[in-house]
């Protein structure tokens, strides 16, 4: 649920059932017939007058995007999600789907291409590399095809099969028939993908100190099962401070920023939600489970990295651990969103529909919203704030470069037994005009994460 990367139309009889299907709260029902009356009303007149006349797919789209900017106007978490977006979205909160596992790119002269198979997937285990072209999808050539047209020809429903025609320089066009697997979108990374096997992660970010770093990009189902994983594995590794990253994370599923802070809290409230009648619903830390505790000998520091765009859920990880000084929060002061929205299913609408509507607002330990109202009195009482002396300011240069550089510790150029000891490393993205986005000469210089180092290494000593 990116801030930007997660994230129309019911006929108009459906549209009207929905109307009538809100609930046991909604208006009487001559108020909600004089709405939709307004809607459909509309809708003749457009039909009537218009410069052009629509087609069904023209008058669905107006319908779904009147339904759409309304609930933007509400608020901008609000949103109408069709049948295409809503599978988009359950894709995002569920992280994974049935699939081949790459991800999709063009080559200079406009041909689709592999830009990189995922670590363990059927592409990656057939020994499918970076750069290989895709000529033909199921023996239909893919000239002129977009990533998306190419994206709902390869996808579908797990264990069924697919065959790519590919092309790789020193081999030509060879046909590789892959069955289609779950693939999984990994929330949690480290420092640097094992050489030997990519499926593994590097996590001490400093060795000696025995100092690891945790990337966390995303809150979905896996967020807090494949976490425990790493700090598990630091652990038994003999770690002694950690590094949560949560850096350009948008948020995602409440239940899982509450797991992830359930993780490292003893006990106390972790966050509490409101409904608008005033409906408290509390989220405690329990005893069991708790990893990576302090000992008398070890004190195991932790420090949460965040930026302008962490957001919703792990402004709720922040907060949460910097209020029961569990951790420090190092960087720039958060986005600001402290509401929370619901998935509710229309039932009338066929195929699927759904509203993701703003129910509650959440309130950290400390008793405060951290959510950012324009219009607010106290408007400079927002997001999650660094700790005192560890804010970080930085540019956009070094904010775009760093979510670069995080994109591409996730490259994987293919077997290591496939692409040899020397493999392509992970290329750099460029402007309109052709020019690398960065000079790939000069290394990346991340600020913000060696203050949290140096923050850490002060605390073991």
């Amino acid at each position: 649920m990116s801030p930007r990367n997660l994230v129309w139309l019911i006929a108009v009889p459906a549209f009207v059932a929905i109307g009538l299907a809100i609930g046991y709260s909604a208006p009487a029902p001559d108020k909600d017939y004089k709405l939709v009356r307004q809607i459909v009303d509309v809708l003749a007149e457009v039909d009537a007058n218009y410069v052009r006349e629509l087609s069904d797919d023209d008058r669905q789209k107006l319908v779904e995007d009147m339904i759409d900017g309304g609930l933007h106007h509400l608020d901008p978490h609000s949103e109408y999600l069709n049948a295409a977006r809503l599978k988009e979205f359950e894709t995002t909160s569920e992280g994974s789907f049935g699939g081949v596992g790459i991800t999709l790119g063009y080559d200079a002269k406009k041909q689709l291409k592999v830009d990189s198979p995922m670590p363990g997937t059927p592409a990656y285990n057939a020994g499918v590399v970076a750069g290989d072209l895709i000529v033909k999808v199921e023996g239909e050539s893919t000239d002129g095809w977009t990533i998306e047209t190419a994206k709902k020809k390869i996808t579908g429903p797990v264990n069924t099969p697919v065959t790519l025609t590919l092309r790789r320089d020193g081999k030509g066009e060879f046909p590789v028939t892959l069955a289609r697997g779950r693939i999984e979108m990994h929330p949690v990374g480290g420092v640097a993908r094992q050489k030997a096997d990519p499926l593994k992660w590097d996590w001490f970010v400093d060795p000696q100190a025995k100092i690891a770093l945790v990337r966390i990009s995303t809150f979905s189902e896996l967020t807090s099962k494949e976490l425990r994983a790493a700090v598990t594995e630091i652990e038994a590794a003999g770690g002694r401070g950690l590094i949560l990253d949560l850096r350009d994370n948008p948020g995602g599923l409440l239940s899982e920023a509450v797991a992830v802070a359930d993780m490292f809290l003893p006990g106390g409230r972790i966050v509490a939600t409101r409904d608008r009648r005033g409906n408290e619903r509390a989220f405690d830390a329990k005893r069991d489970g708790t990893v990576f505790q302090p000992t008398p000998d070890n004190p195991r520091p932790i420090v949460v990295l965040v930026n302008r765009n962490s957001a919703s859920a792990s402004e709720i990880v922040a907060a949460a651990l910097a209020d029961h000084n569990r951790a420090l929060v190092v960087g720039e002061r958060t986005f600001g969103k402290g509401s929370v929205q619901k998935l509710l299913r229309l039932p009338h609408a066929d195929p699927p529909a759904a509203v993701k509507l703003t129910t509650e607002t959440y309130w950290r330990p400390s008793g405060k919203n951290i959510h950012r109202y324009p219009d607010a009195k106290e408007a400079d009482d927002w997001g999650v704030r660094p700790s005192p002396g560890l804010e970080v300011p930085t540019t956009e240069e070094e904010r775009l470069r760093y979510a670069v550089e995080a994109r591409r510790l996730d490259f994987v150029a293919g077997r290591p037994d496939v692409v040899g000891p020397n493999p392509p490393a992970a290329p750099m993205p460029k402007t309109a005009d052709g020019r690398p986005l960065f000079d790939d000469s000069k290394p990346f210089e991340d600020r913000v994460l060696q203050r949290a180092v140096e923050e850490i290494r002060g605390k073991l000593r």
